[in-house]
């Protein structure tokens, strides 16, 4: 089918539209429109992009369903995806649609909630699927105007100061990256994509104020992105931003920030930072797997202390972040791979803890861990669903969470022995506080008169569950789903990653560089 992923990309915005047009009033028969047509529009949208998944061919390492044409004063709309990109696109299409469904209750400016969801769909569609520089960073951007008016409109009590602060890091870390591009065009004279990751930018080694940067205007360019990006996963120490958001967004807000919205970050690393600056990378390595260690080991032991769920399982996705770029830093086949595969699983898995959380607080209407307890005698297919998934994110054997996690321990070990062993203890920590928590809030007495009338999922609350639970389990025991697909194009992405890196140590201002 010709211009496919612009067909996938702006379904979303067409029925935003439509919604936004000919959707009036805020009676039960508007508010009931809203939702059905928000549902179909998302439920088609993924059925369409599951047309990329079965004619993408996993051996060509290229780009595929390529689509370009002429767009504004000479720049290019160009859009396509590799084996890098492809699951994101399924990723983000797959979750939509349950987004949709958990936010069924909604009674509160439905036509406008429903919308902007299907405006951030788009926009984080089009991160992953854009091949140039300026449409990149107008969908990267653009994404945050929707998931502002999200946590600010339909937000908890704090929500205009969580939307705010979400905004203002996320935007001021992009700024840095937006002057990188400029220079890029400036060094490339071009705003593809494709272009430049065959373009060498120079990694010759100068003083700037006294300081002396090695590897020249790649290492300044690679912290430029990685300024942007490593807020948006976010990393360690520019994740604070994070649990407040998560704990003010509605629970569908929160599902997409934790399932796909934090992934950009990880997708930009792999598509930007490597291939272009691999010399920037290299001499950042060492710097960035002992600040994902840290990551790991310091937001778990956060995580211990919080009497919020919410705010928990924010600090855990932290913590989980930090595994995917000790991954990614590894520079070698498992150590991408495993990243990769633990983005895709962790957007199952924290989703579906947020939806946990979602389940509750629609009945009990607060978060406080203490608030519960004994849920298991009056709920237990929520507490069977809330175990699998606490198992899930502790990375138990036969879940997705454990080949994630293994993987990228694997590939860690091949570089830094020491971060491998400091990242490892964060397994354990894990393992504290997710059954620490799934303790207090399910097993114990049921003494609290609350809790006593309190009633068991829905019909479409374990719809909702159903398809998370299946790709958990598929992927824990067949991981080749995933690595089948990535494989080739990661293989790719190291191989060229390390020829660059060849190239400039036989260089003569590589050797320079060197011997500084």
């Amino acid at each position: 089918m010709d211009n496919l992923l612009s067909i996938v990309t702006f379904i979303p915005t067409v029925a935003a539209i439509i919604m936004a047009l000919f959707l009036r009033g805020e009676d039960e028969a508007a508010q009931r429109n809203a939702k059905w047509t928000a549902l179909f529009a998302t439920s088609i949208t993924f059925l369409v992009s599951l047309g990329i998944y079965f004619q993408f061919d996993p051996n060509d390492t290229g780009f595929q369903f390529l689509e370009e044409r002429d767009w504004l004063m000479g720049l290019k709309y160009k859009m396509g995806v590799d084996g890098i990109s492809v699951l994101f696109v399924l990723l983000t299409t797959f979750v939509m649609p349950l987004t949709i469904l958990c936010s069924w209750d909604i009674k509160t400016r439905v036509k406008e909630y429903m919308i902007a969801f299907l405006v951030l769909e788009t926009m984080m569609l089009g991160v992953f699927m854009a091949l140039d520089l300026v449409l990149f960073y107008l969908f990267f951007e653009a994404s945050l105007i929707p998931m502002f008016l999200i946590v600010g409109i339909w937000g908890g009590k704090n929500r205009i100061y969580a939307s705010f602060k979400f905004f203002l890091y996320t935007f001021f870390g992009s700024v840095l990256m937006l002057v990188a591009m400029v220079s890029m065009f400036a060094d490339a004279q071009t705003t593809d994509i494709v272009a430049l990751l065959s373009h060498s930018f120079s990694a010759g080694s100068f003083d700037v104020l006294g300081i002396h940067v090695v590897g020249g205007m790649q290492t300044l360019m690679f912290l430029a992105f990685f300024a942007s990006f490593a807020v948006k996963m976010p990393m360690w120490p520019v994740h604070t931003w994070l649990p407040d958001a998560h704990v003010q967004a509605p629970t569908a807000g929160s599902v997409v920030l934790a399932a796909i919205m934090l992934k950009m970050g990880g997708y930009g690393f792999l598509r930007f930072s490597l291939p272009m600056f691999p010399v920037g990378a290299e001499v950042m390595t060492d710097v960035i797997l002992w600040m994902s260690a840290i990551a790991i080991v310091y937001t778990s032991l956060v995580a211990m202390v919080q009497d919020d769920m919410k705010k928990l399982i924010a600090y855990s996705s932290v913590a989980h972040m930090g595994f995917v770029t000790m991954g990614i830093f590894a520079m070698n086949q498992q150590g991408i791979d495993g990243a990769i595969f633990q983005m895709l699983s962790h957007g199952f898995i924290s989703a579906a803890l947020f939806l946990c959380v979602g389940v509750i607080y629609d009945r009990m209407h607060t978060r406080d861990i203490d608030a519960y307890g004994g849920l298991v005698i009056r709920m237990p297919a929520y507490a069977l669903v809330f175990m699998f998934f606490t198992m899930g994110n502790v990375g138990l054997p036969g879940t997705s969470g454990f080949i994630g996690e293994f993987l990228t321990l694997v590939g860690t070990f091949q570089k830094n022995t020491w971060v491998a062993f400091v990242a490892t203890s964060g397994v354990i920590l894990s393992a504290g506080y997710a059954l620490w928590l799934y303790r207090r809030v399910v097993f114990g007495d049921l003494i609290k008169e609350s809790l006593k009338t309190i009633t068991d999922m829905n019909a479409r609350e374990k719809l909702i569950f159903a398809p998370l639970i299946a790709m958990t389990l598929i992927l824990g025991v067949y991981p080749a789903l995933i690595t089948d697909i990535i494989g080739p194009s990661t293989a790719a992405l190291v191989e060229n990653v390390n020829q660059s890196l060849a190239a400039a140590d036989t260089s003569p201002v590589a050797t320079r560089i060197a011997s500084h």
